[in-house]
């Protein structure tokens, strides 16, 4: 049986019918993670007012001052039939928020949406959070950081429910491109400035691989945790952006960002954007998923595999080889976590174009985008929320609680809503509780442990309007060996696909309960699910992975008929 929800959190979203102001914008009043001085001043008024009653103090919420535990949200027009938001209520304990880290504009030299056109889809696609991570670049380290800023503020204001961040896309010197995001707060403009005109590798002449320009990469992580502890911004993080594509993040790169700043630096995308790019011509643009149709230069690692620059199934190699680069990280016992996104420049289908007159080097934008009535089918991605969303177990609806769940590994992922939900406990057998995806289940020396694991399946038409049908369950499993003598190192021999699960239903729930047996040396386990279209054997061979994602092929590869969904791991470790 699967767990139920031992610790249920109140609902984010307040009845507005229940008090005099909108129950979006009342949320942002009471959610602390807010300054005072991001808040409108009929917003701050209305929070002065809270204090005064004694009814905000450190910890508070929008649920708790507002809410009440199994409440419904108070929904408006369009949240019904497919956005998704299957997350806000609460499951296992907390609330699995959907989102996109990677999202550009026309603040982005190669993009040209508004953030307020870009908030206003990826709210319609379900998703409950966001970053802006327009490019780093010598224009945008100048004006652009600035120029941004207030557009997301009012788009704040204008979307009450959801969560928008500022961040960039950083040019990581020596490696490939990395999403770094803070909190919001008075230093946000200021400390992502600072960063970026000392950090970027475009602006700084860094992106060639040298010891020198690596260790520009560890400064900048370094300011970033610099910046947090001296309460420059409330938190940042950083997300290395689809990493195998140009195959110049090297493994030992990846390792000392984690072990510079393992607050800061989490994880990397599990699946990159850019998704539609791989639909065939005439009706897409012919190429690879995320664009990945490279092959090695001379920055690149030396020891990656020519399968490196290609995805499979849609994932990155990294993420996508059971045994390989991810899995040798977590064998280390190093948390590093996956996510997904759209990377959004440009949406397959779209009919409108970057505004006349536009001239992005003197105004660090381009103007608004105009129709131009005819739908570009060689533009290469989808709106935020449309295909890929990262699934976030937060406290509570709130910047710092998603922040916080990306950091403790409380996250999966999925492609075109191939489901609806998970909950993943592991436990020692016959007992209750147990910990959640990211969390590490101490047990002693012997103790039989278990993995329940419960699925809600698609319940409804996704944005391609059919209703994927989850065909096949992986659960990997992997020997925790400890730090590895060679930095480089990129496979592991103990991790394996450990045993499938055919699902057989394509409605309401299946669940499943994975005994690892008696546990006498740390391992962990993560999840794997497939629409099983488009299946092969791994390639460390099918004795490791024998029904993997295959590779995708170069200008025929649909992204709706290949659906995976991933996990990040659990923990399980046998103390004395």
């Amino acid at each position: 049986m699967s767990e139920g929800h031992p610790h249920p959190h109140p609902h984010p979203h307040p009845h507005s019918h229940s008090h005099g102001h909108d129950a979006g914008e009342m949320a942002t009043v009471v959610d602390m993670d807010i300054p005072d001085e991001a808040l409108s001043p009929g917003e701050l008024s209305r929070r002065q007012m809270f204090r005064r009653a004694g009814l905000l103090g450190a910890g508070l919420t929008a649920a708790s001052v507002l809410g009440a535990p199994g409440t419904a949200a108070a929904t408006g027009a369009g949240r019904e039939g497919g956005d998704g938001r299957d997350g806000r209520e609460p499951k296992d304990g907390y609330l699995w928020l959907a989102g996109d880290h990677h999202i550009h504009t026309q603040y982005s030299s190669d993009a040209m949406y508004r953030v307020v056109d870009q908030v206003r889809h990826a709210n319609a696609y379900g998703l409950d959070w966001m970053v802006i991570t327009d490019h780093g670049s010598v224009t945008h380290a100048k004006i652009g950081v600035e120029k941004v800023n207030p557009d997301i503020v009012a788009a704040r204001q204008v979307v009450r429910d959801t969560l928008v961040f500022q961040g960039l896309e950083w040019n990581i010197p020596a490696a490939e491109h990395g999403t770094v995001f803070v909190a919001p707060g008075r230093g946000e403009v200021e400390t992502l400035k600072e960063f970026e005109n000392s950090f970027d590798g475009a602006v700084k002449g860094a992106t060639a691989s040298t010891p020198k320009n690596e260790a520009l990469a560890v400064a900048g992580l370094n300011f970033l945790a610099q910046a947090v502890k001296r309460r420059r911004v409330p938190d940042a993080l950083f997300l290395a952006n689809h990493p195998a594509r140009k195959g110049i993040d090297s493994p030992h790169e990846i390792r000392a960002w984690r072990d510079t700043a393992p607050e800061i630096a989490v994880g990397m995308e599990g699946a990159p954007g850019h998704q539609a790019a791989g639909i065939p011509k005439p009706n897409g643009p012919g190429s690879g998923r995320g664009y990945y149709d490279n092959s090695p230069s001379a920055d690149s690692f030396p020891g990656y595999p020519a399968e490196s620059y290609k995805t499979f199934g849609g994932f990155d190699w990294m993420t996508a080889t059971v045994g390989g680069l991810w899995d040798s990280l977590l064998a280390e016992g190093r948390p590093w976590w996956i996510t997904a996104n759209s990377d959004s420049h440009t949406v397959h289908g779209d009919a409108s174009d970057r505004g006349p007159n536009s001239d992005f080097d003197a105004n660090g934008r381009y103007e608004d985008p105009v129709y131009k009535g005819v739908p570009n089918l060689s533009n290469g991605d989808f709106w935020p929320g449309y295909y890929s969303r990262t699934h976030v177990g937060a406290t509570s609806f709130a910047y710092g609680a998603v922040m916080d769940g990306i950091r403790r590994g409380r996250v999966w992922v999925d492609h075109g809503g191939l489901i609806s939900g998970l909950v993943v406990r592991a436990r020692a057998r016959g007992n209750g509780g147990g910990v959640t995806l990211g969390d590490t289940l101490s047990v002693r020396p012997g103790t039989k442990v278990e993995v329940s694991i419960q699925i809600t399946l698609a319940n409804r038409p996704n944005w391609a309007q059919f209703i994927p049908t989850l065909a096949r369950v992986d659960v990997i499993q992997g020997d925790v060996t400890g730090p590895v003598s060679d930095k480089d190192v990129f496979t592991t021999p103990k991790t394996k696909v450990v045993t499938s699960y055919e699902v057989g239903k394509n409605s309401g729930t299946v669940t499943f309960t994975y005994q690892v047996g008696a546990v006498d040396h740390p391992v962990y386990v993560r999840l794997r699910g497939t629409d099983g279209n488009r299946v092969a054997p791994g390639l460390l061979g099918p004795s490791v992975d024998p029904h993997g994602p295959a590779m995708d092929v170069l200008g025929d590869a649909d992204p709706w008929k290949d659906l995976w969904f991933y996990s990040n791991p659990v923990w399980i470790v046998p103390r004395r």
